[in-house]
């Protein structure tokens, strides 16, 4: 079995490869999948007991099935279904990720892979000390640089993109952050697409303002975000971008937004 240390002879060349290329976007099967299995027990609610379904989903992951390793950790994590235990979630993470460290980036579980990657790079940044697990910031990047480069992970594209405006972190480098935030931006990831339309409307150090797309990638990921938590600072960042811009600008930013958003997360 693979250990998750094994990675930091990874990372370098992962790193390296990541600055050229990504993994294109995969459909979300297996995510899709998990959320249909909690459904499905959801709704056979009334016939079969929680104690049932949790039986049965203990034992799907005890035979290595990532699905329901991946829906007990979530259940784990917020103590739905069962009482809340940062230590089993980790876990079932923990299992998925190590077992499943080099799946093929286009394969049917590969996006849970991923996820599972970005929620160990979560738990290691921030410690678990129940589950024995000390905090590792360095480790924590490194799986996070894993799930983004090998499995082209949009959140986790986004995340490296914000740890590199981190002075403490990958360091402040707003080049590299565009250059991670643009590979999630271009999935739909609306966190990224407004980060990288702040970035480009404003300039950064050595990267040069540019209004007009900055906008349009405002424009995007506000039209993405209607609904959801991140409406409120992505509307934020835009309404500033918008009362400093000239009536051209804010024209032609729209404009874009209006003919290029479908690209960008089926807007």
């Amino acid at each position: 079995m693979r250990t998750f240390r094994a990675l930091g002879a990874l990372s370098v060349m992962i790193l390296g490869s990541a600055l050229v290329g990504a993994a294109p976007v995969h459909a979300q099967s297996a995510v899709d999948a998990a959320q249909a299995m909690a459904s499905a027990l959801d709704g056979a609610g009334g016939g079969i007991s929680m104690a049932d379904q949790l039986a049965a989903l203990e034992a799907a992951a005890a035979a290595g099935d990532p699905m329901a390793q991946w829906q007990l950790g979530l259940m784990y994590e917020s103590g739905e279904g069962v009482e809340q235990d940062k230590a089993k979630a980790f876990g079932y993470f923990a299992q998925i990720a190590d077992q499943h460290a080099d799946t093929a980036p286009k394969g049917i579980e590969a996006d849970i892979v991923a996820h599972s990657f970005v929620k160990m790079g979560e738990y290691y940044k921030a410690g678990v000390p129940e589950a024995g697990i000390p905090q590792d910031d360095d480790y924590a990047t490194k799986l996070i640089l894993h799930a983004a480069s090998y499995f082209g992970d949009a959140d986790a594209q986004f995340k490296v993109g914000e740890l590199y405006l981190d002075s403490a972190e990958l360091g402040d480098n707003p080049i590299q952050s565009a250059r991670w935030l643009s590979l999630a931006a271009r999935k739909g990831h609306a966190g990224a697409q407004a980060k990288l339309g702040n970035i480009l409307f404003n300039g950064d150090g050595n990267l040069e303002a540019n209004p007009v797309e900055g906008l349009m990638w405002l424009t995007v990921a506000s039209r993405r975000a209607v609904g959801t938590a991140d409406s409120s600072w992505i509307d934020d960042l835009l309404n500033a971008a918008m009362s400093v811009a000239d009536p051209e600008q804010r024209k032609q930013a729209v404009e874009l937004a209006d003919s290029l958003g479908t690209q960008f997360g089926g807007l």
